[in-house]
């Protein structure tokens, strides 16, 4: 907490500011058929942060993500980009561990499993993620004023090169009305400002090579001076 002066002389506390938290959402997307389509789901309304809005799957890094074991490791060019785009160069494993919770989140929200069967039920997650096929699609942290905020990585994963069948989704109390949505329409769901700007980055590069390849320089929306500025890292 801090303290400032009140007009009367007296001091009164101001609410510390909130720390972004490390975060990750995966974009789940659908090739097979004419158009590629991204799937999304409704916020609980009961969330503090963005409720009834429709997002990607995905949120907080948790403390144990990084002891979670993995079938397939990260690209070598997706991994060095999470370890190095920012201000603070982040270890292999805390890299790692971003694109971990991204599955995680993927598999509670959504039911959705990436990776062959875990050989323990006592395994955190009942799968051994397969990160190998994870493009690194964009960074970006939520503007001071909001009760939490997030440094959010966003990952693009293919269905088909997963082994997903795009039929097999639940919703959950988490994350609900799971749909898919063509990532060339204008979505007529309420989502956040930053969903729609990452959905735009998402259809450019597509445009660009819709193998989306890893090798790729990749934006950091983060506020400066009130408005959020976009930079390549």
């Amino acid at each position: 907490m801090t303290s400032a002066r009140s007009p009367g002389g007296r001091e009164r506390q101001r609410p510390a500011p909130v720390r972004p938290r490390d975060a990750a959402s995966v974009m789940l997307l659908d090739r097979e058929g004419e158009r590629v389509r991204v799937l999304m789901g409704k916020r609980h309304s009961a969330h503090v942060f963005m409720p009834d809005l429709y997002v990607f799957p995905g949120g907080r890094r948790d403390a144990g993500d990084h002891r979670i074991s993995f079938g397939s490791d990260l690209h070598p060019s997706v991994l060095h980009a999470l370890k190095t785009a920012g201000t603070r160069q982040l270890t292999d494993a805390r890299a790692r561990a971003l694109a971990l919770a991204g599955l995680r989140e993927l598999y509670e929200e959504a039911g959705i499993a990436v990776g062959q069967p875990a050989p323990s039920a006592a395994a955190p997650v009942p799968f051994l993620p397969d990160l190998a096929k994870l493009r690194y699609m964009a960074r970006a942290i939520t503007p001071p004023g909001h009760a939490r905020r997030f440094d959010t990585r966003f990952f693009a994963l293919f269905a088909n090169e997963a082994g997903i069948d795009p039929t097999r989704f639940l919703d959950s109390r988490e994350l609900q009305d799971l749909q898919w949505i063509d990532v060339n329409d204008s979505p007529s769901l309420r989502i956040p400002d930053i969903t729609a700007i990452i959905l735009a980055d998402l259809r450019s590069s597509l445009d660009s090579d819709p193998s989306l390849p890893c090798e790729r320089a990749v934006p950091l929306y983060a506020p400066r001076r009130g408005r959020l500025v976009r930079t390549l890292l």
